[in-house]
């Protein structure tokens, strides 16, 4: 998951969250499909490939991992066009959330959004940059950390100066991102059959679960890709835009994987934590190493400081319902950033990275605190769009998600199917961290809601 890249932000809108404006040019399908193209393509499939190579060890399995990833994601994105464009929200999923399962579970929502989901991507995101760094540069656990934590407090504070990246600038870096990856198969065309490696071993039943939290990773910002729907000229086109768009990302994770499995074979990508410099070296030599070191960490720069960006609106949201997020939830339209709220997922984000730093593999531990809460909120998305048809039938519905409710059930089922897998994948004590931090945020909206009350009754 690569994590969430938020509203795209291309066609015109205003600064402060929930005053968005259609676009006055608005795109058509072509268009669309490569802003959706932008929105969810990002680093993990630099450092995730190899834990799908881990988890299956054989070529065929790990190509249809691939491609059954993105026919999940699709499906989900088509699910969140409906949902997003009948409940337009700065939270995302917290108003549909809301609508179909009450204010509980959206405040869950938006309390995990911001405290695990963006945190452990951020840290997950720094974790990556020092994996490929270190492909230069040998570093030891201590080293990594300080790396990973300088990289989040200098993109914090370019956030609270306002020295956010640009969407223009964003767009030129996602165009590096794709760049990267046709430079990966090239180099893949350039060495097949030039010492081929060993096909790998048959896949084992148990690592599908596994492999499949990991490609869902690469695949995360689909969801986002969804509020593309308000955007579009007609309906109908973002059907086209989404088809497109997550065609054309799943032929790019799968010219990747290609590359990676020629070049480094099942056992050679299992065990790299950087294979997209690996192959790049055994091109180009340690001039294609650098220029793809150089690559995946400004890529994971730029996703990193989208998710600054969105962490405020989450609270924006959150703040609605609860005034007292009302101070970490509030927006400078000046800077285009939520000052508190980027202070609140430094702080979050730190204690993670010297976290993870202690463990075997920090980016490893990272998918592992967040994917059950992750997947969680998904399922109750998925399952949420027949329940607001019938419940909020009246609701206008600029687009309507095809092949309902065959569709949402698909997307439900998947969803929940990586849920349970992420649940048996992290044991014992990541269920029990899991449960602990949905408690917590139970415990906080109690807490909050009387801190509102007792506000109110002295008023």
């Amino acid at each position: 998951m690569t994590e969430p890249a938020g509203t795209p932000e291309k066609y015109e809108r205003a600064d402060a969250p929930g005053t968005g404006v259609r676009a006055r040019h608005a795109p058509g399908p072509w268009q669309a499909g490569a802003v959706v193209v932008g929105m969810v393509v990002g680093a993990g499939i630099f450092r995730s490939a190899a834990a799908v190579g881990a988890a299956l060890g054989s070529a065929p399995a790990i190509y249809a991992a691939w491609l059954a990833g993105g026919m999940v994601a699709l499906a989900g994105a088509l699910c969140y066009a409906e949902l997003s464009t009948a409940f337009p929200h700065e939270g995302g999923d917290y108003r549909f959330l809301k609508e179909a399962f009450g204010d509980t579970i959206a405040f869950l929502f938006g309390w995990s959004r911001f405290t695990v989901i963006f945190t452990a991507s951020a840290a997950m995101l720094a974790f990556v940059s020092t994996d490929y760094l270190a492909a230069l540069v040998p570093m030891g656990s201590i080293a990594r950390a300080a790396v990973a934590v300088a990289a989040v407090l200098l993109l914090g504070l370019l956030n609270l100066r306002g020295l956010a990246t640009s969407v223009r600038g964003e767009v030129v870096l996602v165009a590096l991102v794709i760049i990267a990856l046709l430079a990966l198969g090239g180099a893949g065309v350039w060495l097949r059959g030039v010492d081929a490696p060993a096909p790998g071993t048959m896949p084992r039943p148990g690592g599908v679960g596994t492999a499949m939290i990991y490609v869902m990773l690469a695949y995360g910002g689909f969801n986002d890709a969804a509020t593309l729907s308000a955007e579009v000229r007609r309906p109908r086109d973002i059907t086209y835009a989404l088809v497109g768009g997550m065609a054309a990302v799943t032929a790019l994770y799968l010219i990747a994987n290609w590359a990676y499995l020629t070049v480094l074979g099942p056992a050679g990508l299992a065990t790299s934590a950087a294979p997209a410099a690996a192959v790049m070296r055994r091109a180009l030599g340690p001039a294609g190493e650098i220029a793809m070191v150089a690559a995946v960490v400004v890529a994971t720069a730029a996703i990193l400081n989208a998710l600054f960006l969105v962490g405020g609106r989450t609270l924006t949201a959150l703040a609605g319902d609860t005034p007292a997020l009302a101070r970490l939830g509030r927006w400078d339209s000046a800077r285009g950033v939520a000052p508190a709220a980027v202070r609140c997922q430094v702080a979050l984000t730190l204690p993670l990275i010297l976290w993870g730093a202690s463990t075997p593999a920090g980016f490893a531990a990272m998918v592992d605190y967040m994917a059950p809460v992750y997947w969680l909120f998904l399922t109750l998305s998925g399952a949420a769009l027949p329940i607001l048809r019938v419940r909020r039938a009246s609701v206008p519905r600029p687009y309507r998600a095809p092949l309902a409710p065959l569709l949402s059930m698909v997307f439900t089922a998947a969803a929940g199917a990586i849920f349970v897998a992420s649940m048996v994948h992290v044991g014992g004590t990541g269920r029990a961290v899991s449960a602990g931090l949905l408690a917590i945020g139970i415990v906080t909206r109690a807490t909050l809601n009387r801190f509102d009350a007792t506000g109110a009754r002295s008023r």
